[in-house]
Order: C-alpha cells, then structure tokens, then sequence
C-alpha cells in the first residue's frame, strides 16, 4: 500500500466512527483525487483503484472489531484474485466514495464488492476481491466460521451468489487448478 497519508488518517479516525456489523454491514469512506492519484491521462490510475481498496477493507477490518484478532494471532490478510470494470473517470479534485462489502465466502476466504462512487450514487468503478486471513503458523487460511466468531457472528449463511461472484469464484478454481 503507498498511501501512507490516507491509510495514517483511517488508522486514527477509524477507531472513532460506528462499527459495522458483520458480515453484512458496508463501510463508506470519503476520498479526493489529489495529482498523485493520476495516470498520464489526467484521471486516476487504474493501479490506484487496487491501492484504494486496500483501504476499504483495512476500514472494515477495524470497525467489524476483527483488528485485535488479527494482530493477537499475526494473521495476515491476503489477497488472492481480483476482476475490476471501470464504468467513469474520476478526475482531479473529484469527491468520491470508496463502499466495501461482503458479496460472499466460502470455508477460508471473502469476496469483496468494493465500488467507487461519483457524481452521487453513480458507480464510477466496480470489483470484486478474493481475500482471506492467512495464519502462517498454520500455513493455511483462517476458516470463516473462526474469523466471525472473532466478531461474534454464529451460523451466519452464505448469501445466493450473484452470477459475477460465482463467476470470479469458478475463474479462481480454474486457475488453481491449471497453475501446477
């Protein structure tokens, strides 16, 4: 992540704002495109976007209260695959808002929905996220069910899978599959 500036900012406004609820609550952050989020094309990069979203789960992380387990257990989140579409430009000094949600999960990992909104509720960028908690001691990824028990969620059930998530699920198998 190299958005030292924007990451310290959540790190101390974060602890201060509501929490969300797990595993269906949205987080929403405001941002600003600065000269630094820019390609060449005076509008944001779209390796940017990737960086940004870091910052919306790192938002979640902390207020669905899963931090203190997170550094108690030295779990480190990793990300595994991602698809992005980009629908409008953002331009400089544009407001926007980064949303972040759950769409899904499976035994050890979580699909995130995180989308860019501009303009008001217009989606600018949309993508889905593969990631999970990785427990190095037990090389291998955290099962769900620990990780929403670290946050007080019992039982909670997989919501139907939109045809793009199943679709990002079905492309992550493939390509474990094909990659040995």
């Amino acid at each position: 992540m190299n958005l030292w500036f924007r990451l310290l900012l959540l790190l101390i406004i974060t602890p201060f704002r509501p929490r969300i609820a797990a595993p269906h609550g949205v987080s929403r952050l405001n941002f600003r495109v600065w000269f630094n989020d820019l390609d060449t094309n005076g509008h944001v990069n779209n390796g940017r976007y990737w960086t940004m979203f870091d910052l919306g789960r790192t938002d979640m992380m902390i207020r669905m209260g899963l931090l203190k387990a997170v550094l108690k257990h030295k779990w480190t989140p990793i990300v595994g695959g991602g698809a992005i579409r980009f629908r409008r430009e953002l331009k400089l000094f544009q407001s926007f808002v980064l949303e972040t949600r759950i769409a899904s999960w499976t035994e050890n990992r979580v699909v995130f929905e995180q989308r860019i909104l501009a303009e008001g509720d217009v989606v600018a960028t949309r993508a889905l996220v593969l990631a999970g908690l990785y427990d190095r001691k037990a090389r291998g990824f955290v099962p769900i069910d620990v990780i929403f028990g670290k946050v007080g969620v019992e039982g909670a059930v997989t919501p139907a899978l939109d045809p793009a998530v199943q679709a990002m699920l079905e492309l992550d198998a493939a390509m474990k599959a094909s990659a040995d």
